[in-house]
C-alpha cells in the first residue's frame, strides 16, 4: 500500500475535516486529507509528488488530477494520476480512473472505466496508441 512507500510524506499539509465543504477549485502540493466535501477540481503539479486522501467520509465531486491518490470515500468525477493510485475497501469512483500503478481492494467499485497511461523510456506518458497486430492479416503456413 502507499501508507508503506517512501512517497507518502507521513503527514497531511491540509485537512478539509468532515464538518467542512469546500466549494471550488483547489490547487495545492503537499498532502491533502479530506474527511469533509469539496464540490470542484483537485489539481497538483505532476512533478509536485503530492498526495490526496480521500477517507471513508470524504466526497469529491469534480475532477482529480495528482500524482499520488487514496481513495476510500467517494469520488463523482474523473480521476487522473501520473504515479499510483489506491482504491481502499470502501472506495467508490463514478468516473474514468486513469492510471500509471494502481492498487485495489476488494469491495473498492469503479463505475466507469480504468485507463492505463504507460510510460516511454523517457518516463513520459504516451501520446499515441501503440499498434495492435492484426492476426487476420499475418501469414502461417502449416505443413
Amino acid at each position: 500500500m502507499l501508507s508503506s512507500k517512501s512517497k507518502n510524506p507521513g503527514h497531511y499539509d491540509t485537512l478539509i475535516s468532515n464538518k467542512s465543504e469546500f466549494i471550488g477549485d483547489l490547487h495545492f502540493s503537499g498532502g491533502l486529507h479530506i474527511d469533509g466535501r469539496i464540490k470542484g477540481n483537485l489539481i497538483a503539479d505532476e512533478q509536485s509528488g503530492a498526495v490526496v486522501r480521500i477517507s471513508e467520509t470524504g466526497v469529491v465531486e469534480g475532477e482529480i488530477r495528482v500524482p499520488n491518490i487514496i481513495i476510500n470515500g467517494t469520488v463523482v468525477g474523473n480521476v487522473y494520476s501520473g504515479q499510483h493510485v489506491e482504491l481502499a475497501k470502501k472506495a467508490v469512483v463514478n468516473g474514468d480512473v486513469h492510471y500509471s500503478m494502481m492498487e485495489m481492494v476488494m469491495g473498492a467499485q469503479v463505475n466507469g472505466s480504468l485507463i492505463h497511461q504507460g510510460k516511454d523510456k523517457n518516463g513520459k506518458g504516451r501520446k499515441q496508441q501503440e499498434p495492435v497486430l492484426d492476426l487476420a492479416q499475418s501469414e502461417t503456413k502449416v505443413d
